[in-house]
């Protein structure tokens, strides 16, 4: 085993991030990348300071036909949760279904965001007198179309779902990756950087620009008909965003969890099986609160902020646990 791979396999059985271990080492997160990436080597004293905080020797680190002893533990290891270990095939196999997943579910969450835009239209122009169809024919092929939407959508989700479940794990428990799999993951996530980039920011500027239509017409103009028009333009928008947002961090997060960084570290993973029937309730009263909402007002064009304030509270929540676990 080469040094690469042995820097990765020790910083795993300790749960540190390269983030964590750049800082125990005061180098760069990019530094230590480029370490278990095989496209440096650290220099004898930080070999010494590699050897120190991770209780293994110097000639364990140099010498590639020595292998890690049975009897080195980790002060985070979890007896509870011990490693599963992940071939190259299965890696490759997961990351392929992530790939078909992120755009399964990125266009559910799309049809569920466009599921309102025919009948706001069908039901306004009726209204305003600009087609024949009486109020209820109106509503009703509106409502038909909207439900007919949301239920392949809840259909997308609910197979994608159970086609992944074989890959919970990789979420849930520790992983051991055999030789290569960080590297091949590791190639991936740089080819895929500049596009996770471009399509998150774009993502972003379509929903924060998605509401300048219904602001222009509010100032400008007092036409129902252009209101009515914006308020399509602004859901479809949003719903091109989104569906950027969801399919990009999929997939970027397939990567991730890999190579156990970001949200999905060990001590991530912990944390998430003790929060998560917490979240199962929080984003089950979220999704009560939008169709309760939706429903009773039938202002569609509103109630779709619900989900990204939902989002940034259920992140500041979490932080203020992770931190308050953290201190104590």
């Amino acid at each position: 085993m080469i040094l690469a791979d042995k820097l990765i396999e020790l910083r795993k059985k300790n749960g540190w991030s390269q983030e964590e271990v750049a800082e125990k080492l005061d180098v760069s997160r990019q530094t230590i990348s480029k370490w278990e990436g095989a496209q440096s080597i650290p220099d004898m004293n930080r070999i010494l300071k590699l050897s120190e905080i991770f209780g293994v020797s110097t000639d364990y680190l140099l010498k590639d036909e020595l292998e890690l002893p049975e009897l080195i533990q980790t002060e985070t290891a979890d007896p509870d949760n011990p490693a599963r270990r992940v071939s190259m095939e299965e890696a490759t196999a997961f990351l392929h279904f992530r790939n078909l997943s992120s755009a399964r579910v990125s266009l559910g969450v799309m049809l569920c965001i466009l599921s309102p835009v025919l009948l706001i239209l069908l039901s306004g122009a009726q209204e305003l007198g600009l087609i024949s169809l009486s109020p209820n024919a109106a509503e009703g092929i509106g409502t038909t179309v909207l439900l007919i939407l949301v239920v392949i959508a809840v259909a997308l989700f609910v197979t994608t779902g159970l086609m992944g479940s074989r890959y919970e794990y990789l979420e849930q428990e520790p992983l051991d990756t055999e030789y290569g799999v960080a590297g091949m993951v590791r190639e991936r996530r740089e080819a895929y950087r500049n596009t996770y980039n471009t399509q998150l920011t774009i993502g972003i500027v379509l929903c924060v620009a998605a509401a300048i239509p219904i602001l222009s017409v509010s100032i400008f103009t007092t036409s129902a008909a252009a209101e009515l028009i914006a308020t399509a333009v602004l859901l479809v928008t949003v719903s091109i965003g989104v569906l950027m947002i969801v399919r990009c961090s999929i997939l970027w997060g397939s990567m991730q969890i890999l190579l156990e960084e970001g949200d999905y570290t060990r001590e991530e993973k912990r944390l998430a099986r003790k929060n998560g029937p917490i979240a199962g309730i929080y984003w089950a009263v979220v999704t009560a609160a939008f169709l309760a909402y939706s429903f009773i007002t039938r202002r569609w064009d509103q109630s779709w902020i619900i989900w990204p304030v939902a989002g940034v509270f259920f992140g500041a929540v979490a932080g203020v646990m992770r931190l308050l676990r953290t201190r104590a």
